[in-house]
């Protein structure tokens, strides 16, 4: 990073606002979903990065193959020589490390104020957002992007093996941005180019009521200073979108009467056939791999986006073929003995029942389910929700719910979860649920695992020994 220049990797330097003059950042946290994309767009500009977390995981190496030093466990001395410390919003209030942080002299900002200086850096910023499938959706846009040779930057919420992470800086003019509603994280960007997939009650130990997410959504809407591009089939989201009439407004879903719409002409295991129509006219047919409705959605509205952003229908087929998913998207892990192990990000009810319905049409003979619950208010408030969708499942291997940045004020336990089911086992901790599964396994089962914890250490372990030493029962 040269100081004497205008620009820092083509960066105005009075677009770098708190980045200016800095030279060592610190993340509280980097081995998070959002941190670690954030990590690579600095370390690539040239800025010095060190971290602290408190769990070892794939992208903490990840982080260190980088050359980047990590702290295991947070301390107050980990800070030493930062001039700039960034942190997670899960990053608890009585943490150490972030308490040195706040009483040092040193600017502190949560990692949303950093990823919104960001986006203001870019002149076509695509910021996806909805309940669920932003990750898959910005990973599609990002890889037709590849795809058509655009040298673009994106954060993505989860890894795409084509960039080698989650982040990626390029020196083009447009940037692709999962967008999160939790704590109103994406008021904080600099969209030009708004998308919102979908609207779900989620979150409601910020938001409260379903009333009050949706007015979020209306107002990231109006943050967009180019266009909105919707869901026309989600009333949630036309209920946000009520109103606005200061926006251009462009839609997508399965009706053909929609700007840009999409059918399901095939379904071969796990790849289907999608026509997409623009204005009620054909536009393009692509086969993607990844299961599911809600997948042919996704691929909708990621072929919007690269449509609008003037990107050829040729490169948007060929980047929609050639994306085999993000990791823990439906992703596959192993097949042993002829019991196919998968996992998968769903931690809400609706993403749950997505991905065990794209399960139950693939032709195994049965499905196991293992699913770790995350944050106690989402376990307690949307427990019969959980049940429902789990019920999808021949088998529902709960374990204990991960509360992250939570306290258990709820009294609620995977216990209470596992009495609502008919197909229910209870296995609290890691090693109890790999133990249950090796007993239970057979020749043509899929184990998915899921949530948005550690629970892909589980699929990971159970192929492993599967593999080492057969299946044991």
């Amino acid at each position: 990073m040269a100081d004497g220049s205008n620009t820092v990797f083509g960066v105005e330097r009075s677009r770098l606002g708190l980045l200016d003059g800095k030279k060592h950042i610190h993340f509280i946290g980097i081995g998070g979903s959002g941190m670690f994309p954030l990590a690579q767009i600095l370390h690539g500009m040239g800025y010095y990065l060190t971290g602290s977390d408190n769990n070892e995981t794939e992208t903490l190496q990840a982080v260190r193959r980088m050359g980047i030093p990590v702290f295991m466990g947070q301390r107050a001395e980990n800070i030493e020589g930062a001039d700039l410390i960034v942190h997670t919003a899960a990053i608890m209030s009585d943490n150490p490390e972030l308490i040195a942080a706040r009483e040092s002299t040193v600017p502190v900002i949560e990692r949303s104020e950093l990823l919104g200086l960001v986006t203001g850096w870019f002149d076509r910023a695509v910021c996806i957002a909805g309940t669920h499938g932003k990750t898959t959706t910005s990973s599609m846009l990002a890889q037709i992007l590849l795809s058509s040779k655009e040298d673009f930057s994106c954060v993505l919420g989860g890894k795409l093996s084509s960039i080698g992470g989650s982040g990626r800086l390029g020196s083009g003019d447009i940037m692709v941005c999962e967008s999160c509603e939790f704590v109103d994280t994406f008021l904080k960007l600099h969209p030009d180019i708004a998308v919102i997939l979908n609207i779900d009650e989620d979150h409601l130990d910020y938001f409260k009521t379903l009333k009050n997410l949706k007015a979020s959504f209306t107002r990231f809407a109006r943050l967009a200073s180019r266009l909105v591009i919707y869901n026309g089939g989600d009333e949630n989201t036309l209920d946000a979108l009520k109103g606005l009439s200061d926006r251009t407004l462009v839609s997508f879903g399965w009706d053909s009467g929609l700007d840009y719409s999409v059918r399901v002409a095939e379904v071969s295991g796990m790849r289907s056939k999608i026509e997409l129509l623009r204005s009620g006219e054909p536009f393009l047919e692509a086969v993607i791999s990844v299961p599911g409705r809600h997948n042919a959605l996704n691929a909708c509205a990621a072929a919007a986006a690269a449509d609008i952003l003037g990107i050829a229908p040729e490169a948007i087929k060929a980047g929609l073929e050639s994306f085999k998913g993000a990791i823990r998207r439906f992703e596959h892990i192993a097949l042993v003995g002829g019991v196919e192990i998968a996992d998968d990000y769903a931690h809400h009810p609706k993403e749950i029942e997505a991905t065990l319905t794209a399960a139950k049409g693939l032709g195994y003979k049965r499905i196991i389910a293992v699913h770790q619950p995350f944050t106690y208010s989402r376990t307690a408030t949307l427990l019969k929700d959980f049940a429902k969708a789990l019920s999808l499942a021949d088998v529902s291997v709960i374990t204990d719910i991960m509360g992250s940045r939570e306290k258990n004020t709820y009294g609620i336990t995977s216990d209470r979860l596992v009495e609502l089911l008919d197909n229910g086992v209870l296995t609290p901790d890691f090693d109890s649920c790999v133990g249950y599964l090796k007993g239970e396994v057979k020749p043509g089962d899929l184990v998915i695992t899921m949530g948005c914890g550690d629970i892909y250490k589980v699929a990971k372990r159970l192929a492993a020994e599967l593999s080492d030493g057969g299946k044991e029962g």
